[in-house]
This record gives C-alpha cells, structure tokens and sequence, in this order.
C-alpha cells in the first residue's frame, strides 16, 4: 500500500536516488569481485605442503674446496649434523616446496606417450604430456620431512644413485609420485609398478605414493602437486640441509648447525638468508599474498563504510525534510511502525535497483579481471551472497534515521501550519 507514495516521492528526487542507486551497484560489483579475490588468495595461502612445517629448519651452503669429492663432504656433513642434540633426523635435497628453485620436466605414463610428445616438442615446442616438478634428495628423506606415504614404500639404499653437477640426477630406476600426479597419468588404474618416462632419463619404476607434495613454485590450480621424488644422492657444490627437530628447538639446532658446518669447512659460504626455518620460507614465499588480502580487505571495508554513510546520510536529509508530512501522517492515524516501515521500503527499493545493476557490473568486472589478470570466473552463487550483503547493509544504514523519524509526534504537523 505504501509504494505508489514511495515512487511519487523518488519521481521528485531522480538525480539522488539515482546517485544512491548507482553508489550501491558499484560497491556490491566491487565488493564481489573483491572478497572472490580475497577467498583465492586465502585459499591458495593455505595450501598444504605435505611436509612437517612447524618442525623444519634448513641451512644452505655454497661451495666446497676444489678437488674434494662432494658425496664425501655432503656424507660427512650429516654425520655431524645428525650428531647435534635434539635433532631427529637431517637430509641433504636440492629444493623444498615454496622455495622457488625448480628443476622441471615433461613426464608421460607410457613409452608411447613419451614418443608423441618428443615429436610435438620437436615440432612446436610444446611439453607434451604432463609437466612435473623433481626432487632430490639423500636417503631419509621422506622420514625427514614428514611425507606421507599412502602406497607402496621408500627408497631402498641400493636405488640411490649420485646425481651429476647441478642436481641433474641420471639413471635412477625409481621414483614416488604424488597422489596428484598418479591421478593424472594413471586414471582409474594403479600406479605402483607402473613405468615413468621423463625426459631424456631411462623410464623409472614407480616404487611409492605420497598424499601431499606441492612444487616449489605455485602454477595453476591442479598442478600445483604434480611431484616427483627420486632417488639421486647429492652431486653439486651447494646444497640445503633440512634438519628435524622439535618446534622449540629449531633457532638453537640452527645456530649449533651452521657452527658445526663452519667447523668443518671455514672457507665455504653458508649465507644469512638461507639458514632459516620452513616456516619462515613459507612466510617470505607468501609475504606478497598476504599483504594484498590485508589491502583488498581495508578497501572492502572503506567502500563499504563510505555506502552506509551515504544511505545514512541521505534518510537523513530526508527525514528533515519531511517532518511536517511525518507529522501530518502521525496526526491521521499512522502509527511509528508504519514510519519505520515507510523509510525501510524506501531504501529497500532504492538498494533493490542498485543490486540489479551491480550483479550485472560484477559480471563485467569478472570478465575483464578473467582477461586481463587471470582471475578465475566468478562463482554465480557470490552474486545473491552479495545482494543479501547489499540489502542487509542498507537497511542496517536507514535504521537509526527511520527510528528517529517514526518519533516524529503528529503535533509537529500544527507547528509547521
């Protein structure tokens, strides 16, 4: 009954209502597009690593004197480093997941496979198959870092084979894949026992499956665990040493590390900003995503904020100006209730409009940001979450101005005669 009156009073106030319209079609456009963002940057923050983070150290160290045969030094290293009280186990790899070094290669399920893809690459340069991130490391290495096997076993001690200079490992008959990865290339079908090609490297049996093992740096959604272990021994001059140790002892098994390692060996280099622990790898990896998630959040708030003081302030000019007709109404009967109703279906109709054109921009705005940045597309369920939001905020923002208005006594309607 109330909204023929409702139009007839917004038909004189076009250019506000329509300011107001528009201010709430960007905020719930924005505001969508924004809390997606946030979700996927909290979601990809949070991804698990399969390791025993909270219980992680590592040391880096560059350089060996010339001559001195790296498998003796790296072998004699984690004697000594094994030695260090509190300690519960060390491996020697040549990368960790978040730590942005990755060393890559195209893997296929079958010899078939493998020679499709060869010829693809050779042609157009393209990595067939799947494209997989691999892992070296010394004996242990599993127990060290807290992988998970859920199939098949570790490594025996006779499968370790030196690895050439750089990490390049050569000739290793087994691997242990990802959960992830024995999904993609052996759908439907078990992967233990079944024969790895990558590239060049004679095929490899695949010996074990861990549940959880991300790559060093993040890729796209769905390949972010495609990972490979293998058996290769240390063959490089610089090398990460992880060690294993209660979550309290970690900053005093790193510091006994690295003066245990210059003990051994003045002259090498072991820089400042690789003896460090997991956990703070993994803050340094992220430090970017988690301060734009704080900036996305602060920009949501203050556009949200900004919208609920321009519904605030605009029931409140209006309320000021019609005293007079509130009074009049309170004096012919309408109660307080029918007041507050009156200014609550107002902006819920004005709020209403500015709903339809935000989803409608939030739309738009997906698209560009899918084009331009790579966003995923945008979750129609998002859309009425973010209309609720939108009518919820308004009616919160007219509250204390309908209050005041439908305490209007009807005896104002005389003063003003």
């Amino acid at each position: 009954m109330q909204l023929l009156p409702i139009l007839s009073t917004l038909r004189h106030h076009k250019l506000t209502a329509a300011l107001l319209m528009l201010q709430v079609a960007l905020t719930c456009a924005i505001v969508c597009n924004v809390v997606f963002m946030v979700a996927n940057r909290v979601q990809q923050v949070s991804l698990r690593t399969g390791l025993v983070e909270s219980e992680l150290s590592m040391v880096t160290v560059e350089g060996i004197t010339k001559g001195e045969n790296p498998q003796v030094r790296h072998a004699t290293d984690l004697v000594a480093l094994r030695a260090i009280p509190g300690v519960q186990a060390v491996v020697a790899v040549d990368s960790l997941p978040l730590s942005h070094n990755e060393s890559s290669y195209g893997t296929c399920d079958s010899q078939r496979s493998f020679n499709q893809a060869m010829a693809v690459y050779s042609m157009a340069g393209i990595v067939g198959c799947v494209n997989t991130t691999v892992y070296s490391g010394s004996q242990g290495e599993l127990a060290a870092l807290g992988l998970k096997l859920v199939a098949g076993r570790d490594f025996r001690s006779g499968e370790y084979l030196p690895a050439k200079r750089g990490w390049v490992f050569a000739g290793v008959p087994s691997a242990i894949i990802s959960r992830a990865l024995a999904a993609r290339l052996y759908p439907g079908r078990g992967a233990l026992g079944q024969s790895l090609y990558m590239g060049n490297h004679p095929p490899m049996r695949i010996v074990g499956v861990v549940d959880t093992l991300l790559r060093p740096r993040l890729h796209t959604p769905g390949t972010n665990q495609l990972s490979v272990l293998v058996p290769s021994l240390p063959g490089d001059n610089t090398v990460i040493y992880v060690l294993r140790s209660a979550p309290a002892d970690r900053g005093r098994v790193l510091k006994a590390a690295v003066a245990t390692l210059s003990r051994l060996d003045p002259d090498r280099l072991i820089p400042a900003k690789g003896t460090r622990t997991y956990a703070q790898l993994r803050r340094g990896y992220f430090q970017r995503d988690t301060t734009m998630i704080g900036l996305l959040i602060a920009s949501a708030l203050g556009l949200l904020f900004v919208t609920a003081l321009g519904i605030a302030g605009l029931a409140n000019f209006w309320v000021q100006q019609r005293t007079r007709s509130i009074g009049i109404r309170r004096a012919v009967g309408a109660t307080r209730g029918d007041i507050l109703r009156y200014f609550q279906a107002e902006n819920f109709l004005i709020v209403s409009a500015g709903v339809v054109l935000g989803v409608l921009l939030a739309v738009g705005l997906n698209l560009l940001l899918m084009r331009y940045y790579e966003l995923p597309r945008l979750p129609l369920w998002y859309l009425p979450v973010g209309a609720l939001a939108s009518w919820v905020l308004g009616q919160l923002s007219v509250l204390s101005p309908a209050l005041r208005a439908s305490r209007v006594p009807p005896v104002v309607a005389t003063r003003s005669a």
